[in-house]
């Protein structure tokens, strides 16, 4: 068996002692490889699963690169101990991008009834939940009826672990450089496009040094690849467990009666196993 990842910061250690029974094989899924983004950097290995339904042209770019190889050799430039880790600039100095046009925002995405959000709270008129493994917030599912298309506006949520794409001052103007949560920083949401989340590596993403700038950067992603490009004998094997799962279930309603008042999405811990 490979070790199991955890998404989110341990909550504390009278939650580990309470945590619910393991997963059962029903309540994994496995990932779609071609959603999969394997970085190796220098200080190990990053899996990152990305999420098209919230940021549909912000993945397409992400696999673009990395299947050009832009991203390899990349240098951590700007590095925030209780922040962000940033990378993806061709030039290395933050402010550089690829020869690619800049990208239209995604801050947000219009959620349906097909949506695959799984609720996790509805605090204040609004609902809670994942979309996979990223943390998403939305407005309460009840106001579509009074939408013009039906469908609710959603955004991705910037808890640990959490991939967004850095932009300067124009809202428009992503296009290469990203970044990967290392604590959560909620005050990004709805203006940063949130794309993905690590499944696989946080002690790695916390491991890089750090700076802003980073003094003579040696932390870098020496190969970024799309796990559907790895060949399958070399293809690391990703299972994760499914938010609709009942399991899961079970435990949203632990962390909450845990957290009270308190609860929040980043307390929400998503087994991962990479073999």
């Amino acid at each position: 068996m490979g070790s199991t990842f955890l998404l989110a910061a341990l909550i504390s250690a009278a939650a580990a002692s309470a945590t619910t029974a393991p997963p059962v094989a029903a309540d994994w899924r496995t990932p779609d490889a071609e959603n999969m983004l394997v970085i190796d950097t220098s200080k190990g290995r990053v899996i990152v699963e990305l999420i098209p339904e919230v940021a549909p042209e912000h993945v397409a770019r992400i696999k673009t690169l990395a299947r050009k190889g832009t991203y390899d050799g990349r240098v951590f430039f700007r590095v925030i101990d209780r922040f962000m880790a940033q990378t993806g600039d061709p030039d290395d100095t933050g402010e550089g991008g690829s020869d690619l046009p800049d990208l239209k925002a995604e801050f947000t995405f219009r959620r349906d009834a097909a949506s695959p959000f799984k609720t996790a709270a509805g605090p204040s008129g609004t609902e809670e939940g994942f979309v996979k493994s990223l943390p998403v917030i939305s407005q309460a599912w009840s106001w579509h009826d009074v939408t013009s298309d039906g469908k609710v506006a959603a955004w991705g949520s910037y808890c640990p672990g959490v991939v967004g794409m850095a932009r300067s001052e124009e809202p428009d103007s992503g296009n290469s450089q990203f970044f990967l949560m290392r604590q959560p920083y909620m005050s990004l949401d709805k203006r940063y496009t949130a794309f993905g989340r690590v499944v696989s590596g946080m002690e790695v993403v916390r491991a890089i040094k750090t700076g802003e700038p980073v003094a003579a950067p040696q932390d870098r992603m020496d190969r970024v690849r799309v796990l559907a490009d790895i060949a399958p004998a070399e293809r690391p094997a990703v299972r994760i467990v499914d938010p609709t799962s009942a399991w899961f279930e079970t435990e949203i309603q632990r962390v909450r009666k845990l957290k009270g008042a308190d609860f929040s999405l980043c307390d929400v811990t998503i087994p991962v196993e990479v073999n």
